[in-house]
């Protein structure tokens, strides 16, 4: 049965070996992120990621580490594998490394990830989340699930995606109302060219999700929405009604 959701970012800075100099700046978004962890860890231990993958054609492993991310920081999906070495030679693209990373800080048992293609169409994003309620709601036990993704990229005047863009703005404004109100059709209905122009990479994440969702009786609540590096930063948690 479904326990709850819950929408964090997939910024490596959220990890304080990683952000350095910048530890400050993430401090509340990095607060509201384990807050929601550790909520989502109160209703569940036993935890589904939904992440995008870095591309198309990503494999999937069960360890990895953010080295790539600049600082060698090990992440296990599973607790039990703790301790050991996060060699695995698939590793883990940067949304699941999130998740890992937030297990343990939660102190949650496993995670089971469900990789998403940065590119798939809402039609299959869709089909994958009513295949991933049909996967929740056979389990007899409590399942929480972790969404992990990021917004436009152009909230700012030094943000990443060029700048500030007044319909980057516009469009993380819906994204943020969306989430924070649980609205399943809104983000259903997020177009994925208009989505890609803005660089938000949680548009099939949160389309998965909301599928899971449609039909249930959902409360949102909005964490957390702002935009520290000009990028949009969203925590939100979703509990059935």
């Amino acid at each position: 049965m479904l326990a709850s959701v819950v929408f964090v970012p997939s910024a490596p800075l959220l990890v304080p070996a990683l952000a350095g100099g910048l530890a400050v700046d993430t401090d509340e978004v990095r607060a509201a992120t384990r807050a929601a962890g550790r909520d989502l860890a109160a209703t569940a231990s036993t935890w589904i990621a939904v992440g995008a993958t870095d591309t198309d054609a990503d494999q999937v492993g069960t360890a990895g580490t953010f080295r790539p991310y600049g600082v060698d920081v090990p992440v296990f999906l599973d607790a039990a594998d703790a301790g050991g070495r996060a060699d695995d030679t698939r590793g883990l693209p940067l949304s699941l490394l999130i998740a890992g990373w937030l297990r343990a800080e939660a102190g949650a048992d496993v995670v089971t990830p469900v990789p998403v293609a940065p590119g798939e169409t809402p039609a299959r994003c869709a089909q994958l989340g009513a295949e991933l309620a049909g996967r929740v709601d056979g389990e007899s036990e409590p399942i929480g699930v972790l969404v992990v993704g990021d917004g436009a990229i152009s909230l700012s005047p030094r943000a990443p995606g060029g700048g500030l863009r007044e319909t980057g703005v516009r469009l993380q404004e819906i994204i943020d109302d969306a989430l924070g109100t649980a609205d399943v059709a809104a983000l259903a209905g997020l177009d994925p060219e208009v989505c890609a122009a803005e660089g938000v990479g949680g548009r099939p994440v949160w389309q998965v999700a909301a599928a899971l969702c449609a039909g249930r009786r959902m409360h949102g609540e909005l964490r957390y929405a702002r935009a520290p590096f000009g990028v949009g930063y969203v925590v939100a948690v979703w509990t059935p009604q």
